[in-house]
């Protein structure tokens, strides 16, 4: 299936139904007064997430979605239908944008989650609605309220814990095929990965995070190198990033130090906040490399990038090296969720109830109002 994460479409809403201006009429009955009901609302468009969804690729060959409008009022004191809504299902993750105006209108976080995307017209007003009763034979009826048109870009950020980063080639479709469910295509040239792959890793009973793999990043991607930044969006939402390196590269004049800072200046370029990020260091293939020599060529590799943040060494091929990985990257990921409280003002704290503060002239436990 075609990944899209980004399409334009079309909504517009129905309009309202118009109002009914008429009057009874039946024998033996002169004066039977107005009797015109007033026009049903016209149907909204609303968008919905849906967890089964992964692309928005559907939405590529059905740009233009509209509503029903609703049925005018009739005699009878009958008030017109409303039309039904339409709802369009949408990946969770999904960022809803007025294309004219650029104004950001919601995104959908949840499954289930509902954003409106045009509302529908309020139905016109039947003579009914104008009888008073000074006012005993009203002529008077409104037509519907037209409902709202708009020309939307979406925009789909994938939903996940951890994103991995890094050159073509550095291992990461391998690491998440190996810690996860997800089956990304392998092979041996560059940018094999062509689109994001998300995968759950499980930790434990109820314990998982999900990773995401994105195509691989170079130097120049801000100019249109490779597949640029098109797919560094799906990271944005992540709470930390491993940054892969390929610590043995076939090529030896290839510098895997150099490597890191050329996908650094990327990340500055496309945006500050991404790079501000939480990053470790992954440095991937170490079975490639002399056992004799892979301790200090790994330590050499941290020591000249200045690394201050976790840095870990692994085979994703192998596995060796995974398992400290994950967990280590759960705990980080159960602490992003659910941050700890900030500590209470001890000024607020409230004393218990044997404190000596609170005892009274004669010990009863209540307290002491001098």
């Amino acid at each position: 299936m075609k990944f899209v994460d980004e399409v334009t479409i079309d909504v517009a809403a129905g309009h309202g139904g118009s109002g009914c201006a008429s009057f009874r009429r039946e024998k033996f009955i002169p004066f039977g007064g107005p009797d015109g009901g007033d026009g049903g609302r016209g149907g909204s468009v609303w968008a919905q997430g849906d967890r089964n969804l992964n692309t928005l690729v559907d939405f590529r060959y059905a740009r233009r979605h509209e509503a029903r409008n609703g049925e005018s009022g009739r005699g009878s004191d009958q008030f017109g239908a409303a039309a039904e809504d339409v709802v369009l299902r949408m990946p969770v993750g999904t960022i809803v944008k007025d294309a004219e105006t650029g104004d950001l209108l919601g995104e959908l976080l949840g499954h289930g989650e509902r954003l409106l995307l045009a509302k529908g017209g309020d139905g016109g007003f039947g003579n009914l609605h104008f009888k008073s009763s000074t006012n005993r034979a009203p002529r008077q009826k409104t037509t519907g309220w037209p409902g709202e048109a708009r020309k939307l870009q979406l925009e789909l950020r994938v939903l996940a814990d951890v994103g991995l980063l890094g050159m073509p080639n550095a291992g990461k479709s391998t690491l998440i095929s190996a810690v996860s469910n997800a089956k990304p295509k392998i092979a041996d040239y560059p940018f094999t990965t062509l689109h994001p792959h998300l995968g759950v890793v499980r930790v434990g009973p109820e314990q998982s995070f999900v990773i995401a793999d994105v195509p691989g990043l170079i130097e120049g991607a801000a100019e249109g190198a490779g597949l640029g930044h098109q797919f560094l969006r799906h990271l944005q939402r992540t709470h930390l990033l491993l940054h892969m390196v390929d610590a043995a590269p076939f090529d030896e004049n290839v510098d895997p130090v150099e490597q890191v800072r050329a996908i650094e200046r990327e990340l500055l370029r496309y945006d500050p906040d991404l790079a501000a990020k939480p990053r470790w260091l992954v440095l991937n293939k170490v079975d490639m490399l002399d056992p004799a020599q892979r301790d200090a060529a790994l330590k050499s590799i941290v020591r000249r990038l200045k690394w201050k943040g976790p840095s870990f060494a692994l085979s994703a091929l192998t596995r060796e090296g995974c398992e400290p990985l994950i967990r280590a990257i759960y705990e980080h990921v159960a602490l992003s969720r659910n941050p700890p409280e900030p500590d209470a003002d001890p000024r607020f704290d409230r004393p218990a109830a044997d404190d000596p503060r609170f005892a009274g002239p004669e010990d009863t436990g209540t307290p002491a109002l001098n």
